[in-house]
């Protein structure tokens, strides 16, 4: 943060005198946004402005347009898998300093809703299905972000577990599912961390929004539990003036305000509103600019670029720490270094980095998986591509040059729509990404309506047909050497793009020949210009423009091709799978299904050389049809900056994986318990499983999944024996000796489920289930080395349910029993009227 570490401490606000002395005009102004990443301050009682930023795994700063790039953590789903509370607190302090370096004060994430199905949008951002798991997590990472004295916020309370129709539908729901599920992760991370800051959903939950809630803001949140933070609204997620300031909501997010302002000060003139709690919302968000001090930022600092060397070392540790071995049949991995490799798929030479929306980043770089294995191999690297699986075109922008040489386009803006005769150009930028959204864009020469050129020249690599591509919110037409290749301008049709108010990409196509330039321009007029309106949907202002291409494949010739090189390959190892595209908040996916012609890709490949080895990105679960043919598969998620390096690390054994799976992958979607219930039907989304989330249903119907959550092999082998439960309070402790009893060095996740025991089910006032995640510890051993596992697990709390008859939390009692050995090698031992097994 440069000189922010010799600032003086920041001096603390004397809240109750501040109380005194604001008048109702600037209270009210202090009870929503400046603008979209600043509170607003009070600069006649020095009440600064505090900077809030995206996100869950990392720090945007305030622009989405053009950001000052960033460090990119992996996803939600990847620091799930690690299972690992040292490894996600260094990542959450990792995070803290990267706010720090772009001035912000409060960070918008972890996220941790959960993932009732593998199709939610925004599934990748949250770490499991399980709310213990979540909750724990979220903890740690939050402790690590507040070791740097950054204030983290919980994000979305509550049950915001899908995108169709994200700010009006009703989540319905019993309040056992909502305590036991939805609440629980918020509750456990509140209780180990007390962050703080809450960020609402922006759905309803029982018929009423999240943001609206009395019950759930000031009944459980700062009632039940004791917390005593600021909650906000998510981004134009406020939806009342009188209903929302009573329910709770203290901050509304951004500004300039649509509910607050002369609406709430008319409301507590008239007495809709008592003056005490307006001044209980100026509180909290007084008490968070206190809590704010001690990181010593400077209001309204300058955003700046850490990317250091040790912070690499951290992310590629993590990304590696992330995967998951789903299958190693014949010892496949790890490949060797020596040898020859052949890599194939759509994945190879992208950065499938991170998801869609509010999560995205502009890394400091991004490693792919082609250039990982390449830095690593001693040996020839080949490829093939074998399948594209994009969504939308890939972004063309990387592929152009500047008239100067540099890679990228140039980016001008002006007042003037292009056929108008001498305009002014008002800035011109060298820009390399052409997903522009330009939410957060400003000049201060700049009109209401406004028009850019990107303009940058095109060399092709290969003759053949190109294939170019628009998606805007606003108008555009590309041009290849001044002929009109793709227009977007009239009868726009509406698409997933920037976060749902875009249009679908409308596709043109041209010859060109290898080797010769190509003057390429795009010319985009803002959302003002277009006659294209989505209802429902947030206006995002300035509005967006995406343009891409790439030459167009044959999808028969290039599996072709990759099967011929595949038959005389020693090593393979194809990449395939999701990206930021398909995975997204805006929406949900329609399908498990990988992008088409990939499964036709892997199954021939297999065909022709069984011993590839099949590496999937994506941060839920996705279908593998071909799964039986393949020997040795990775789950690789979404990975950060150094994506491509943690894979090859672990794909040549540097790594030895040691994730599990923190959500389970289903056969098809249709055996997913939320399957008939997903959705927005009618305005409301029904939670018909209840509390059977995830491997909960499946081991009460008894349906196997394709792997199980928990799930994850090694390169070594692990024993538990010796398993004995000791203590006499409310805590019991777990304790059992994990052997490395393989030949090389590894991690081992011991997890620690609570189950009904079988003599006294009948006994149960409600319906449980099978088993249930409690604890687990994450143990990294040297070769033949065996040490002693302490978990602790309170007993009350892991073997109680919510009574909804009693609106409280309830644990029978029963009959303790002495341990016995499970017939799958697991341990078991009954307490009170329930099992401990170890996995």
């Amino acid at each position: 943060m440069g000189d922010a570490g010799i600032l003086p401490p920041q001096k603390s606000l004397d809240v109750n005198s501040l109380l005194q002395q604001l008048t109702i005009e600037e209270k009210v102004s202090l009870t929503a946004g400046r603008d979209f990443w600043h509170t607003t301050p009070v600069p006649r009682l020095s009440i600064p402005s505090i900077r809030l930023s995206d996100g869950p795994n990392g720090v945007r700063g305030t622009r989405f347009f053009d950001s000052v790039p960033a460090a990119c953590l992996p996803c939600g789903t990847a620091m799930g898998a690690t299972f690992d509370n040292d490894l996600i607190r260094q990542l959450g302090r990792l995070v803290g300093q990267e706010a720090k370096a772009k001035g912000a004060h409060v960070l918008l994430g972890p996220t941790i809703n959960i993932q009732r199905s593998p199709l939610g949008g925004r599934g990748f951002e949250s770490y499991s299905e399980d709310p213990l798991l979540s909750g724990i997590l979220a903890g740690e990472f939050c402790r690590g972000v507040q070791d740097e004295n950054i204030v983290p916020t919980l994000k979305h309370f509550v049950c915001n577990d899908q995108e169709d129709q994200r700010m009006a539908y009703n989540a319905i729901l019993t309040d056992r599912a909502l305590r036991e599920i939805y609440l629980l992760p918020f509750q456990i991370a509140t209780r180990i961390a007390n962050p703080g800051a809450v960020m609402t959903a922006y759905n309803k939950v029982n018929g009423v929004h999240a943001s609206e809630s009395q019950n759930l803001l000031e009944n459980i949140l700062r009632g039940e539990w004791g917390w005593d933070g600021l909650v906000m609204s998510d981004w134009f997620g406020t939806y009342s003036t009188s209903e929302a300031i009573k329910a709770g909501l203290d901050l509304e997010m951004p500004g300039s305000t649509r509910w607050r302002g002369a609406a709430l000060t008319h409301a507590v003139s008239a007495k809709k509103i008592i003056t005490t709690t307006l001044d209980d919302r100026v509180r909290n968000i007084l008490n968070l600019i206190n809590k704010t001090a001690a990181s010593n930022i400077p209001e309204n600092a300058p955003e700046t670029e850490l990317n250091r060397d040790e912070d690499r070392v951290l992310l590629r540790r993590a990304a590696a720490e992330s995967i998951v071995l789903l299958k190693n049949e014949d010892n496949i991995l790890p490949l060797k270094k020596d040898k020859p490799v052949l890599v194939i798929g759509p994945n190879s030479k992208i950065a499938a980095y991170c998801g869609g929306g509010s999560a995205g980043l502009n890394a400091y770089t991004a490693i792919t998986p082609f250039q990982g294995i390449s830095s690593q191999s001693t040996s020839t690297v080949s490829f093939s591509q074998g399948a594209y699986a994009h969504n939308n075109l890939p972004e063309l922008g990387p592929h152009l040059t500047t008239s100067a040489g540099k890679s990228g386009f140039a980016f001008s803006v002006y007042n003037e729509p292009p056929e108008a005769p001498n305009r002014s150009l008002l800035e011109e930028r060298h820009l390399t990404a052409s997903n522009m959204f330009f939410i957060d864009y400003s000049h201060p020469q700049l009109n209401e309506i406004w028009y850019a050129d990107a303009e940058g020249t095109f060399t092709p690599e290969a003759s053949g047909i190109y294939d170019f591509g628009l998606a805007v919110q606003g108008t555009a037409r590309l041009y290849v050497d001044g002929q009109v290749i793709v227009s977007n301008v009239e009868n726009q049709k509406p698409g997933t793009s920037f976060l749902g108010s875009g249009t679908i990409e409308e596709i043109g196509s041209c010859q060109l020949e290898k080797g010769k330039q190509y003057k390429v321009l795009v010319q985009w007029g803002c959302a003002k210009t277009s006659k294209h309106k989505v209802g429902g949907i947030i206006d995002f202002g300035h509005g967006g423009l995406r343009f891409g291409g790439c030459l167009r494949l044959s999808s028969e010739q290039a599996i072709e091709e990759a099967v011929v090189a595949a038959k005389e390959a020693e090593q393979v190892i194809i990449f395939a799978g999701l990206n930021g595209e398909w995975e997204s908040e805006g929406f949900d996916r329609d399908t498990m299904a990988l992008p088409s012609g990939t499964d036709k890709l892997i199954c021939s490949v297999l065909e022709a050389n069984c011993n590839s080895v099949v590496v999937i990105q994506a941060g839920t679960p996705v279908a593998m049809p071909w799964i039986n043919n393949a020997k040795s598969v990775l789950h690789a998620w979404y990975g950060g900056n150094e994506t491509g390096n943690g894979l090859a690390d672990v794909i040549y054994g540097n790594t030895n994986p040691s994730a599990k799976l923190p959500l389970t992958i289903p056969r098809r979607v249709n055996d997913n318990p939320a399957f008939l219930n997903y959705r927005s039907d009618a305005g409301r989304t029904l939670y018909g499983e209840d509390i059977f989330v995830g491997y909960r249903w499946y081991d009460k119907v008894e349906i196997d999944p394709l792997f199980a959550f928990g799930h994850g092999l090694s390169y070594t082998s692990f024993e538990l024996k010796d398993l004995h439960v000791s203590g006499n309070g409310s805590t019991k402790t777990i304790s059992l000796r994990l052997t490395n009893t393989g030949s090389i060095a590894g991690a081992e996740v011991v997890q620690v489920y609570v189950a009904p025991s079988i003599s006294s089910k009948a006994a149960h006032r409600v319906i449980r289930p099978v088993k249930e995640l409690k604890g687990f510890a994450k143990v990294y051993l040297e070769p033949k080395h065996s040490q002693i596992i302490e978990i602790p697990v309170e007993i009350i709390r892991a073997t109680s349910f919510w009574d909804e008859e009693c609106g409280a939390w309830c644990s029978e009692k029963g009959a303790q029993k002495s341990k016995s050995r499970k017939p799958d090698g697991g341990l078991d031992y009954d307490l009170r009227c329930f099992g401990i097994y170890l996995a």
